[in-house]
């Protein structure tokens, strides 16, 4: 026994191994940032010239990129929420069209104040959010599958009510018109320079950073989509938040379809179309994984301004749209790869 204990003690320590710094890691944590500033020289570089100055720095310009990104930023905020528990949604876009016939239609036809259509669209979102969650989580049926049934009714839906017409919208006083007040989401403030749906983003994304990182409902988003049965032995109500994260998306959907009905004064069944390709690029190229439980808002919102900043340097350029679809699928495939190799990695490492 003494000579094993003076082997032991003559036997060399052992050096706690240190984590080294992965850079990698580091770099996909933070790729929808990069990919921003790298955008945003690549748009220096390949901008048309007027006069000396550069057509993508000009403040018009920047403000139609914002405008532009209005929409789909909004829906990638509470796409964001969907994706961190593991799920998504593939209704937002038609969801997003029928908002905007029903707040024509409600305005136009049915002759209601601006609040009421604004509580009763925004209801009708988050119910229909709500309902989707709910089947998924009840009859165990993949949300893919739930979301993509629920893109067709919605989208059936706005045909339906809209009989497949544009339903334009004037503004007045009298039968058949919508409030004056409305026509603002069209409208720029601040000496013509900030659209009011930017606003309506900023707002929508400064009230979902709090909420999911300073509440306990964003605690339990990311427990749910870290390790569901963890989550549930802990007292996490696992239902209920998958629920949650469902209706934000309708609501969050149907206040950008009321955003887009104001900025263009028509609600129509047909728009819409592609947006929840946009919002889960932002989401994803913001950091957020698709495989659950990790995931910034902060990056959600700088993917969402990079796809619209891209979008922006092809359309100068006058380079065919179809490429903007092209480059945002390839995007996609990318980010989820390189999440893909950093889990690899995560795991070789412990």
């Amino acid at each position: 026994m003494n000579d094993a204990a003076t082997l032991l003690k003559s036997a060399p320590a052992r050096s706690t191994p240190r984590r080294r710094l992965d850079f990698f890691a580091i770099a996909v944590r933070f790729q929808s940032v990069i990919g921003l500033i790298l955008v945003a020289i690549g748009g220096v570089i390949f901008s048309p010239r007027r006069h000396g100055s550069i057509l993508f720095l000009a403040p018009d310009n920047i403000a139609n990129i914002v405008r532009a990104i209005s929409e789909t930023g909004i829906i990638a905020v509470g796409m964001t929420f969907v994706i961190i528990t593991a799920g998504i949604d593939l209704s937002v876009g038609a969801l997003l069209s029928l908002c905007s016939v029903l707040t024509a239609t409600i305005m136009t036809t049915w002759g209601w104040g601006l609040v009421p259509t604004l509580l009763f669209v925004m209801i009708c979102g988050a119910l229909f959010g709500c309902a989707q969650g709910a089947i998924s989580t009840r009859f165990r049926l993949e949300a893919f599958i739930v979301t993509l049934a629920g893109l067709q009714v919605a989208r059936g839906l706005a045909l339906v009510i809209s009989n497949n017409q544009y339903i334009n919208i004037s503004y007045g006083n009298g039968p058949g018109l919508a409030p004056p007040i409305f026509s603002v989401l069209g409208d720029r403030l601040f000496d013509n320079t900030v659209p009011v749906a930017t606003l309506v983003f900023l707002v929508v994304a400064i009230v979902a950073i709090f909420v999911l990182n300073f509440t306990r409902f964003g605690r339990y988003v990311f427990a749910v989509g870290g390790n569901e049965r963890a989550a549930r032995l802990s007292g996490v109500p696992v239902t209920l938040v998958k629920i949650s994260v469902y209706a934000i998306t309708g609501l969050v959907s149907a206040i950008a379809g009321i955003v887009h009905a104001g900025q263009f004064n028509f609600g129509s069944a047909n728009d819409g179309t592609g947006y929840e390709l946009t919002a889960i690029a932002a989401v994803v190229i913001g950091g957020t994984s698709l495989f659950g439980g990790a995931g910034s808002m902060i990056g959600t919102i700088a993917g969402a301004i990079m796809l619209g900043a891209l979008a922006n340097i092809l359309q100068l350029n006058n380079i065919n749209a179809a490429l903007q679809l092209l480059a945002t699928g390839a995007i996609i495939v990318v980010a989820a790869v390189l999440q893909s190799l950093v889990r690899r990695r995560e795991g070789l490492g412990r």
